[in-house]
């Protein structure tokens, strides 16, 4: 898994990205394309399993304390 996870997908306007400033170090603009659609389908679905997996792991015992 990377290390660095997709915390925030949004339609911004250059405002917006001025306002933010230096400290919105990676941006990728996406030009309106069949592709954004299929991104963002794939970040949901990615979702769903972790929260599928998170709910999983939940339900598990926990291990004695030492």
């Amino acid at each position: 898994m990377p290390k660095d996870r997709i915390i925030a997908v949004g339609l911004l306007t250059q405002q917006d990205i001025d306002v933010l400033g230096q400290g919105f170090s990676r941006l990728w603009p996406v030009d309106e394309t069949p592709c954004f659609t299929d991104l963002l389908q794939a970040i949901d679905d990615a979702d769903r399993e972790l929260e599928k997996h998170s709910e999983l792991t939940a339900d598990m015992p926990m291990p004695p304390a030492r």
